[in-house]
């Protein structure tokens, strides 16, 4: 309903042409001119984008490996202001052009296919043609500096954000408010009721989003069973206020009300000590995290997080940048008074010590420490950084505290990108080469290894954007 409703405003806005000066926000119709949609359409914004993605993931021993190789494109576009109102429409498409037997468990551990997967839709491996998605549909008016945005939009949060490390991103639909009249201080947030996460084509509402993914176990060891079982839940309310005293200090509140769910409370303080060729950084995040009622269900076996659970987090980083060269020190315990718990279908933890390809969501008494080096060269085209990680993590007996089953473990990333120009401009190739080692006891329990750890991830991708 709110999509046709989206429609509708967009066919009447679409009928109407009007003239802007480049920095004039009213808009003066010409009324010669009110119906000619070519020049509705010529003055609105329009961005095209193609992608093609091939990722292969190499384990150890008979363990199976896999590789898919994804394309696909996708138009979108967005008016120029109306008396402050705006309509944006973006949607994509996919193939799947070739790929091993991806939809198969390994034969060894009986355990899925956990990342090229991803490349498609996750709910139905076999779809191979019909991977479309209407990504974006929204209205949008703007006062002065601020707006208000209402529909399919892309929200990137602590709590909800793109995590594009796939084809295509998370995107939420809601109500979201932007204030931003000051330089010193603003405020975002809003009302979300719906979400279409990353490697799916459809959209949830966003209790029944929850369990998309595979699940992990309870704090009993028992497979979780929270998909279709959270009770009470219309939607999820997040608000930020941050502040900037100075150009170099910076801090920012953030809360997540997942109605009946749990609360998730975050403040992060960043600080740069500008010299005049080398900046020093600082980042401090401290996150509190508690169950509301029952955690999403008065039977614990069926619920989210258990009743009177909490989650306790800390992440910081040091380093040193200048425009070509940026070192960091990263380091993040999450407490052993419970796991940090955000459902993966809506984004990517955002601590300093996240390394693409594994995260450590679902998981208490962490102790994680990266070390990160990116390089840019003297035309600002190619870009390279290689990192590490140590990731000491519980016992993948402890079920309270291991909700995936992931042994503690090393991770080494290297990537390189570069954008091209002149005539192939617009062009973005990258390389991301991701391998975990095994650190930690597994058992001798191959479930615990297969794409997890002591394994190696490809990815290369490319970009076309206009």
């Amino acid at each position: 309903m709110r999509s046709t409703i989206l429609l509708f405003l967009l066919f009447i806005i679409y009928g109407v042409t009007y003239s802007q000066d480049q920095n004039d926000h009213l808009i003066a119709i010409k009324p010669k001119d009110s119906l000619c949609l070519k020049e509705c359409f010529s003055k609105a914004h329009w961005e095209a984008h193609t992608r093609t993605f091939l990722m292969s993931t190499i384990n150890e021993g008979n363990l199976k490996d896999d590789y898919a190789l994804a394309s696909g494109a996708g138009i979108g576009v967005l008016t120029k202001p109306l008396y402050g109102f705006q309509i944006g429409i973006s949607g994509f498409f996919m193939y799947n052009l070739g790929s091993s037997d991806i939809d198969k468990p390994d034969t060894l551990t009986l355990q899925p296919n956990r990342y090229e997967v991803g490349l498609f839709d996750i709910e139905s491996h076999a779809n191979k043609n019909d991977l479309d998605r209407l990504e974006e549909l929204y209205l949008k008016y703007n006062f002065s500096k601020s707006s208000l945005t209402v529909g399919k939009i892309n929200l990137n949060t602590p709590f909800l954000n793109p995590q594009d490390g796939r084809m295509r991103p998370t995107v939420e639909e809601g109500a979201w408010l932007s204030i931003k009249e000051s330089n010193k201080i603003g405020f975002n947030g809003g009302w979300i009721w719906e979400v279409s996460p990353r490697s799916t084509v459809n959209w949830f509402s966003m209790a029944n989003s929850m369990g998309v993914y595979p699940m992990g176990v309870n704090a009993n060891g028992k497979k979780s069973a929270y998909r279709g079982n959270i009770d009470g839940n219309s939607g999820m309310a997040i608000a930020n206020v941050y502040f900037n005293p100075t150009r170099h200090f910076k801090i920012n509140f953030w809360d997540a009300y997942l109605e009946n769910v749990m609360n998730t409370g975050l403040i992060e303080i960043n600080a740069e000590q500008p010299k005049e060729k080398m900046k020093l950084y600082e980042g401090i995040i401290l996150l509190h995290q508690d169950a509301i009622n029952n955690g999403g269900n008065s039977n614990q076996d069926l619920t989210y997080m258990n009743r009177n659970a909490q989650s306790n987090v800390i992440s910081a980083q040091v380093g040193v940048k200048n425009k070509k060269m940026n070192i960091s020190l990263n380091y993040t315990h999450i407490t052993g008074d419970g796991k940090y718990l955000m459902p993966r279908e809506w984004g990517r933890e955002q601590f300093y010590t996240f390394l693409p390809r594994e995260r450590n969501e679902g998981l208490g008494n962490v102790h994680a420490f990266m070390t990160k080096t990116t390089l840019l060269s003297t035309n600002n085209k190619l870009k390279t950084s290689l990192a590490y990680g140590y990731y000491q993590l519980p016992d993948v007996k402890n079920y309270r505290l291991n909700k995936y089953g992931m042994p503690s473990y090393h991770q080494i990333n290297y990537d390189i990108s570069y954008s091209f120009g002149k005539f192939f401009k617009g062009l973005d190739l990258k390389l991301l080469a991701a391998y975990k080692l095994r650190q930690g006891e597994t058992y001798n329990n191959l479930k615990y290894v297969y794409n997890k750890v002591d394994m190696l991830n490809f990815n290369l991708v490319l970009d076309f954007k206009l």
